[in-house]
C-alpha cells in the first residue's frame, strides 16, 4: 500500500478511537473502548501498522489477544526500525510476531502478508514467513525483498497452487522457476505484479501467465537480459491492465488481450513485438527507449508498426523522443492516424522541435486536450528549423483543441514560440494553463508571464491562466 493509502487507514483509526474517547466523557472510570466487541477492536486495529497493533496487546490482558484477529500483516522494515533502536534484526521481530501468533488460541487466518526487507534477510527466512501464511489460506501477498544477488529467493511450491490467493505482489531477487509446465496453477489470481525479478528460462513467465485464468492487472517490470530471446506471450481474456518495462531488446512479445482497457509500455522495442485483438483499449502510456546499434529508419519503421494497433485509443501519454522517433520515418504519412484521440500528454525530458511535435499533430484531428509535461535542455542552442512558422494548420488547433497546459515551462525561445503557435492557431481554445517552473526567479515568471499573456488569440474565449 502507498504512503497515502496507508495515511488513511491510520486517520480512520484515530477517528473511531477519537469518537469513542467522546463517549467516554460522561464516565471518567470506565474504560469504555475495552467493552467494545472484538471485531470492532479487530477493525480498528486493521487500520494501524502492525508495528501499533501488537503493542495494543501490552495494555492489559483484555488487548492481549486482539492484535491476532487482524486478518493481516504488514511489516515494514522502515517502519519498525523508525521509532525504536535496532537491538533486534527484522527478520528477528518477524518470527518473533509469528510466535505470538501461535501461542494465542484460534487466531484469525492470515489473508494478507505484506513484508517490506532491504537488510539482513536470508532465503530461508522469506520461505518460513511464507509457509507459515499459507497454512491461512492467504489471499493476498505482497513482497519486497533485498538478498544477496547470489542467493536468488525461491518461492515455496505451495504458491504457485494456491486457490485463495488473489493478488500477488514480488518485487526484489526473486527467481521464479516453474518445472514442469503443469507445475502451476492460480484459479483465482485477479492482480499480479513482478518487479525486477528474474525467471529461470524463457518460457517461465508465460507459463505462469498461462495459469491465471482470471487475471485483469498485470504489471511487468523485468531484466531479460541473462536470457535468450525470452517470450512473453500474453494471450488472457480477462485482463483489464498491462504495465509493461522492460530494460533488455533481446525478447519476443505476443499480446493478444481482447478485455484490454489500459497499457503502458517503457523500454527499447524489440524486433518481434505483436499486439492484436485490442478492440477495448482506450488509454496507453507509450515511452520507448532509443536503441543504438540500429538505423534509425529501421528503428522508427518498428516503432510505427508498434503505435498502429494503438491507433484508436482515446487517452495517450507519450515520450517525446517517440515522438521523434516516427518524425524520422520515411514517409510521415505511415505514421498512424489516432481518428479517436481526444487527450494528449507529451513527456519528457528532451530537446525537442516545435516541427517534430506539428507533424504528430497532423495525425490526431479530434484531439481536444494537449498537456506539454517537457524539460528543454538548454545546454544546446536552438538549431535551424526549431522555430519554424506554422506552414499548414493541423485540424484540432484549427477546430477542436479546448484545452492546452504546458507543465514546467522554463520560459527559453522554442517553448514560448510553441506556446505563441498554440494560440494564434487554436481557433476553438477556451484554457491555455502555464506552469512556470520552480527554480526561476520572481523576475523571471514574471517577464514570462507578462509576454504569454500579450500573445495573439484566435480564440475570442480563451483564458490563460498561470499557476
Amino acid at each position: 500500500m502507498n504512503m497515502s493509502g496507508q495515511r488513511r487507514r491510520i486517520e480512520r483509526a484515530e477517528s473511531c478511537l477519537s469518537s469513542v474517547r467522546q463517549k467516554s466523557l460522561t464516565n471518567t472510570d470506565a474504560d469504555i473502548i475495552s467493552t467494545l466487541p472484538d471485531f470492532l477492536l479487530s477493525h480498528i486495529l486493521s487500520l494501524l501498522p502492525t508495528k501499533d497493533a501488537v503493542v495494543t496487546s501490552t495494555l492489559s490482558s483484555r488487548w492481549r489477544p486482539l492484535w491476532t484477529l487482524v486478518p493481516l500483516l504488514d511489516l515494514d522494515e522502515d517502519q519498525l526500525f523508525r521509532t525504536q533502536n535496532q537491538t533486534f534484526r527484522f527478520p528477528e521481530i518477524v518470527s518473533r510476531i509469528f510466535i505470538l501468533r501461535n501461542t494465542v488460541p484460534n487466531p484469525t487466518p492470515i489473508h494478507k502478508l505484506r513484508i517490506r526487507c532491504f537488510n539482513n534477510c536470508v532465503p530461508l527466512h522469506i520461505d518460513t514467513w511464507v509457509r507459515a501464511t499459507f497454512r491461512h489460506r492467504v489471499q493476498e501477498l505482497d513482497l519486497s525483498i533485498c538478498t544477496d544477488p547470489n542467493e536468488p529467493l525461491g518461492l515455496p511450491r505451495s504458491v504457485y497452487f494456491c486457490s485463495t490467493l488473489v493478488v500477488l505482489k514480488l518485487e526484489g531477487n526473486f527467481n521464479i522457476l516453474i518445472s514442469p509446465p503443469s507445475a502451476c496453477e492460480f484459479p483465482s489470481l485477479r492482480i499480479l505484479e513482478l518487479r525486477n525479478v528474474k525467471f529461470a528460462n524463457s518460457d517461465s513467465l508465460s507459463t505462469l501467465l498461462n495459469a491465471c485464468t482470471v487475471l485483469q492487472d498485470l504489471t511487468l517490470n523485468a531484466n531479460f537480459t541473462n536470457l535468450d530471446n525470452f517470450n512473453l506471450i500474453v494471450l488472457i481474456d480477462t485482463l483489464k491492465t498491462l504495465d509493461l518495462r522492460v530494460e533488455s531488446s533481446s525478447y519476443k512479445v505476443h499480446i493478444n488481450t481482447p478485455a484490454l482497457e489500459y497499457f503502458s509500455f517503457s523500454g527499447p522495442l524489440g524486433e518481434d513485438v505483436v499486439l492484436e485483438n485490442l478492440p477495448n483499449l482506450d488509454d496507453t502510456l507509450i515511452d520507448i527507449d532509443v536503441q543504438h546499434g540500429v538505423s534509425i529508419q529501421d528503428y522508427a519503421k518498428r516503432v510505427r508498426d508498434f503505435m498502429r494497433p494503438l491507433s484508436n485509443i482515446v487517452d495517450m501519454e507519450l515520450c517525446i523522443e517517440v515522438v521523434e522517433i516516427l518524425y524520422n520515418a520515411s514517409s510521415h504519412d505511415d505514421i498512424p492516424m489516432f481518428h479517436n484521440l481526444n487527450s494528449l500528454s507529451l513527456f519528457g525530458f528532451h530537446y525537442f522541435e516545435w516541427r517534430v511535435v506539428q507533424v504528430l499533430l497532423h495525425r490526431t484531428p479530434k484531439l481536444q486536450v494537449l498537456v506539454f509535461d517537457l524539460s528543454a535542455d538548454r545546454s544546446r542552442s536552438a538549431i535551424d528549423g526549431c522555430l519554424q512558422k506554422l506552414q499548414d494548420v493541423p485540424e484540432c488547433l484549427s477546430s477542436h483543441l479546448t484545452a492546452c497546459h504546458y507543465r514546467e515551462l522554463s520560459g527559453n525561445e522554442i517553448e514560448m514560440e510553441l506556446v505563441r503557435q498554440i494560440l494564434k492557431a487554436a481557433r476553438v481554445l477556451k484554457t491555455m494553463r502555464i506552469s512556470v517552473e520552480d527554480t526561476l526567479d520572481s523576475e523571471v515568471k514574471l517577464r514570462v508571464c507578462e509576454e504569454i499573456s500579450k500573445y495573439q488569440r484566435s480564440s475570442h474565449f480563451c483564458q490563460i491562466a498561470f499557476d
